[in-house]
């Protein structure tokens, strides 16, 4: 049975998706945006990054621009939310 005040995940994500997201967004912040994949990894690899997130980081394409961490997400194939119009 499942806990009734458990946060419900949006559409086209789970749980492990949402905090691999929320990783991701703490060792990058929000200055470092547009960004492609190697300023990406000397942002993380400057803020102590684990090796999980490192490697995350290493197996984006390169010559890419990331706008957010949303597009990175995407990138990496994770559950991104669904937009909704």
């Amino acid at each position: 049975m499942s806990d009734p005040h458990q946060p419900a995940t949006p559409p086209g994500t789970d749980e492990r998706d949402i905090e691999r997201r929320a990783a991701l967004s703490e060792v990058l912040g929000k200055e470092v945006w547009p960004a492609d994949r190697d300023t990406l990894l000397a942002k993380a690899q400057e803020g102590n990054a684990t090796d999980s997130i490192i490697g995350q980081l290493r197996r984006l394409p390169e010559g890419q621009r990331f706008d957010n961490v949303q597009d990175v997400a995407r990138a990496l194939g994770l559950g991104t939310e669904q937009q909704r119009f």
